[in-house]
């Protein structure tokens, strides 16, 4: 969608993001505090998702969750809230023609709820359900415990079932208190914002009764640790295997350079047509397969994962190291760069049809280092990608030998270690 994007810096000491988007019929808001699980002690992990989920209930205005989420849905708004190892973030949609009243009362559960006992009490019992539905999910466990062997900030679901009784209604407000002012405050709102409009959120954001705070809370340092072994989790129940290959640099790449491992990315498995994922399903090996990589404060990590049965693991891991080494040797064709820059591009184009599409397109990067990304330069980042910047990228991911491997499923650690194995060759070739 058309879109112009102005950045606002309060003199609270919040700061956001606001999006004209011309003619919208829909208003979007995210509101983001640093006040993720690593402000925590780990015996308090569930503390701050605990927090998320009574936020959005009681509060001064309206004493009772029920009563409030029917107030702020009667109209068909929508709003939500999540919690991350480092973020929590509320967000909401509504009308265009209601815009003012869901923001006011987004602002007033943000800065003046009630804790109660009875909704502590009824959302502990909520999360348990969650966890325990999540805790289901064998790919979220492998990944979760994968991260936390390789040094990351980082539970599972089933560990976070067993400390949720340490966190008290007490420790939720003292991490409210602690987290939730105006200076570690972010946000994005989006829709047709007038400049009348733009003067009345800014007053509001401005006005929201939240202490000032010192900073926008610092993001922790984590550096990744090479695994010397494979993370081997046995289940009996599981038929196949799931499987994470992972790889860091411990460095911060350029936009030019996250541009190229996007377009290598999706070479490799994004499409039925990719060099790994393609050619492991004309072989018969593997119903799907992902990847993907992210910048973190102290590294840049890749991974790739899929499930996959026993008798067919040797050959797509074969498969998997073949491609990975053939990329970094330079073979690639003029051809195989054009269409990946073509995926990109139509990926692209449908990624800013909605005004929250356009808005999520901006929050993440900005909620995380307060950078803008400029939507409009996008086609020419990635029509400058060339072949030697995308073999340069994909080496450099391997350079440091920083890596883990983890299996989830009944094979055995010994043919986990023979897998692991199998990959290895992928870091050797830069010692």
């Amino acid at each position: 969608m058309k879109h112009v994007v102005k950045e606002v810096k309060l003199k609270n000491g919040s700061a956001g993001l606001l999006i004209h988007v011309p003619d919208a019929s829909v208003m979007t808001f995210e509101i983001n505090f640093r006040a993720g699980e690593y402000l925590v002690e780990r015996d308090k992990w569930e503390t701050a998702h605990l927090m998320e989920h009574m936020l959005l209930g009681a509060n001064q205005k309206i004493r009772n969750a029920r009563a409030f989420q029917a107030e702020f849905e009667k109209n068909g708004a929508y709003s939500n809230a999540s919690t991350s190892t480092y973020h929590i973030t509320y967000e909401a949609e509504c009308a265009d023609f209601e815009w003012d009243r869901i923001l006011e009362l987004l602002l007033i559960a943000i800065s003046k709820p009630l804790f109660l006992e009875t909704e502590f009490e009824a959302e502990v019992g909520n999360v348990r359900e969650e966890l325990t539905g999540r805790s289901n999910n064998h790919f979220r466990h492998l990944s979760l415990a994968l991260r936390e062997a390789e040094g990351f900030l980082a539970l599972t679901d089933q560990a976070r079932l067993k400390l949720m009784g340490n966190v008290t209604l007490d420790d939720i407000r003292t991490h409210y208190k602690k987290t939730h002012t105006s200076a570690n405050m972010r946000f994005v709102v989006a829709g047709d914002l007038s400049d009348e409009r733009v003067k009345q959120i800014e007053r509001k954001l401005l006005t929201i009764e939240l202490p000032d705070g010192k900073e926008h809370t610092p993001l922790p340092l984590e550096v990744p640790v090479a695994m010397k072994k494979p993370l081997y989790i046995h289940r009996a129940e599981v038929e196949n295997f799931y499987f994470y290959i992972d790889t860091f640099k411990c460095a911060e790449l350029t936009d030019g350079e996250l541009d190229a491992l996007g377009l290598v990315n999706s070479m490799l498995t994004e499409t039925l047509a990719s060099r790994i994922l393609g050619k492991a399903r004309e072989k018969g090996l593997v119903y799907s397969m992902g990847s993907g990589f992210g910048q973190l404060t102290a590294s840049i990590g890749w991974w790739f994962g899929a499930q996959v049965r026993q008798e067919n693991a040797k050959a797509l891991f074969k498969l998997i190291v073949d491609e990975i080494m053939a990329l970094r040797n330079g073979q690639l064709t003029t051809q195989d760069i054009e269409e990946a820059k073509q995926y990109a591009l139509g990926r692209y184009q449908r990624s800013g049809q909605t005004v929250g599409g356009t808005a999520d397109g901006y929050s993440g990067r900005y909620f995380w280092d307060g950078h803008i990304d400029d939507y409009y330069k996008v086609p020419e980042r990635i029509n400058a990608v060339t072949k030697e910047i995308a073999v340069a990228t994909a080496n450099k991911l391997f350079e440091d030998g920083i890596w883990g491997f983890g299996v989830l499923g009944a094979c055995g650690k010994e043919f986990a270690e023979e897998l692991r194995l199998a990959v290895a060759p992928l870091w050797q070739a830069e010692e």
